[in-house]
């Protein structure tokens, strides 16, 4: 039998990688395929034709339902947003919140709040204070896809900012 996959521990790897680390160092890893695209490193087998229709045919149906909506409040429509970039008030954010979430999270890489500039007037601990929530979350995203490197990394780089001056 060959070499069992580096992660799960169960399934021969068919996928040998060498890392190269900033250091110079090479890493050697050995997985199993899907191991391998759950990391990302291989292409999901492709899918069929019909298949592609199918998503094609069901999306169109999405898109013709979202164009309708509208607000009972302002009237401003989905379609009408989309053109203006505009909200016409508060209730759209109830009416287009399936809708906009994706937006705001596309936007705010993967945040559903706003993650942009601080004032400057508002000093260094609020610039300290949104820093250590962006790194927080990339901690809990390398650890939720077990990338425990990058998550040693910004552990470090959260106790340093904590300890960093007032």
């Amino acid at each position: 039998m060959g070499i069992l996959c580096q992660h799960c521990h169960q399934v021969p790897a068919t996928v040998h990688l060498t890392d190269v680390l900033p250091s110079g160092e090479k890493r050697e890893r050995h997985l199993c395929e899907a191991c391998a695209q759950n990391e990302g490193l291989l292409l999901k087998p492709q899918e069929g034709i019909t298949s592609i229709l199918e998503k094609f045919v069901k999306h169109g149906a999405s898109v013709q339902q979202t164009a309708k909506l509208q607000c009972p409040e302002c009237g401003i429509s989905w379609r009408e947003f989309r053109s203006q970039g505009v909200l016409g008030c508060p209730h759209d954010y109830e009416v287009f919140a399936e809708h906009l979430v994706p937006l705001i999270e596309r936007a705010h890489e993967g945040a559903s709040t706003h993650v942009g500039k601080v004032p400057a007037s508002s000093g260094v601990s609020a610039k300290r204070q949104a820093r250590l929530v962006q790194l927080r979350r990339e901690l809990a995203q390398a650890v939720e896809r077990e990338d425990y490197e990058r998550a040693a990394q910004l552990r470090d780089e959260i106790k340093a900012v904590e300890d960093g001056p007032n």
